[in-house]
């Protein structure tokens, strides 16, 4: 998926720490452990969130590539300690135990449908899902959101801005055609949904309660909007540069994303292409669309791979979460029984969550297509190539 950039994640929900190691950052980039701390806080709010996020007060402490504020070209890598892990020691130690006792080692027979627990146990050879739930936990999103934090402190110094909001939960939509507002992450953070919709904000409260009550689970749809891309980014000439696939990778390698469009998406399939596509015209001052502009965004920025100089812009699809407080039916791996799937602590809705990672995986790739556009071993290299290009745009226009 990332070309340019590497990204490695390590760690389990219930061990130490999760870390994120980030590769192909240029040197000479401003970043303070504020910008990840920041981005993190954003990724453990919303109504519907369980106890753990009581726990948990993510801070990342970047203990590599980083030197007096500034990037050093090498791997930036962040901590992103677990407190929960000092109830853990016994079942989440690195050493063999001295006592074989299933109920002290927190060890799980009972799979959860819709969970990798099963599938893993079976991939893998363990008898014990604790095995495959400790790293398939949507907790190893933290690490990519400390990334996502990084590149999106990369892009804004070319003033690209990635953003979200919700667009539904369950069964309650916000009013479509709501115009973006120039803020959109004050103004979609303010609301406890992450929603800018006022109205369907208190339809969703409701609905997340109805679940909880009910002891069950809610998904539903955010968006991602990605804004000041210049045209150019990404490519047609192979299938695996093509920006719009690299996006929609992205997004569903996202724990629990079942789905993703990009600008009219499914429902440009209903209608005649006179009904769908952007037509084109003139405009002189948009420097970084080459002089040009879509009457329309139906493209969702995007258009045979690459990016337009529109906003860029994703729906991705969650469903519910998997771990119940009312557990479906399972087997007991033990002796084959049918059993109630295994009570893990989980949320009655990340929705809102989910977005800050959509918003980190959307930032992270379009760094990655930056970095490949531009390079450039430092800041000051690259910004000399992106006002190069952008010159070049201008005089074609």
């Amino acid at each position: 998926m990332l070309r340019c950039l590497r990204l490695t994640t390590a760690g389990e929900t219930h061990g130490p720490a999760v870390v994120a190691v980030l590769e192909g950052i240029p040197a000479g980039l401003a970043l303070a452990p504020e910008d990840i701390a920041r981005e993190l806080a954003r990724r453990q709010g919303g109504h519907g969130r369980g106890g753990r996020m009581k726990i948990e007060k993510d801070v990342g402490e970047i203990f590599g590539g980083v030197r007096l504020g500034e990037t050093l070209g090498a791997p930036v890598a962040v901590r992103i300690p677990n407190r929960d892990f000092r109830n853990w020691g016994a079942a989440m130690a690195v050493e063999a135990p001295e006592v074989d006792d299933d109920e002290r080692l927190r060890r799980v027979y009972l799979p959860r449908p819709g969970h990798a627990d099963l599938a893993g146990m079976l991939k893998y050879g363990r008898t014990d899902a604790r095995d495959i739930l400790e790293r398939a936990s949507a907790r190893e999103t933290a690490a990519r959101v400390a990334a996502g934090a990084v590149a999106k402190r990369l892009l804004g110094e070319f003033g690209v801005r990635v953003e979200s909001h919700v667009v539904s939960i369950g069964p309650v939509e916000a009013s479509r055609g709501l115009p973006l507002p120039e803020d959109l992450i004050a103004v979609a953070d303010a609301s406890v949904v992450r929603c800018i919709d006022p109205d369907a904000t208190i339809a969703m409260v409701d609905a997340i309660d109805a679940a909880r009550r009910a002891g069950d689970s809610l998904g539903g749809v955010f968006e991602v909007v990605a804004r000041g891309v210049p045209v150019g980014l990404g490519s047609h000439v192979t299938w695996e540069t093509r920006l719009g696939g690299r996006i929609g990778g992205a997004m569903m390698s996202i724990h629990a994303m079942k789905g993703v469009e990009i600008g009219m998406g499914f429902e440009a399939a209903r209608h005649r292409g006179s009904d769908v596509h952007d037509e084109i015209e003139r405009d002189p001052a948009l420097r970084g669309s080459g002089g040009y502009r879509r009457r329309r965004n139906n493209a969702g920025g995007l258009e045979g791979g690459m990016t337009t100089g529109g906003d860029i812009v994703a729906r991705v699809a969650m469903k519910p979460l998997s771990s119940l407080r009312r557990p479906l039916d399972s087997v007991d791996t033990r002796t084959g029984e049918p059993a109630k799937a295994v009570l893990e602590r989980s949320d009655v809705c990340a929705v809102p969550a989910a977005g800050i990672v959509g918003e980190a995986m959307m930032a992270l790739v379009l760094a990655d297509a930056w970095i490949e556009k531009f390079g450039g071993d430092s800041l000051a290299e690259m910004r000399s190539n992106v006002v190069s290009y952008l010159a070049r745009l201008e005089d074609a226009g």
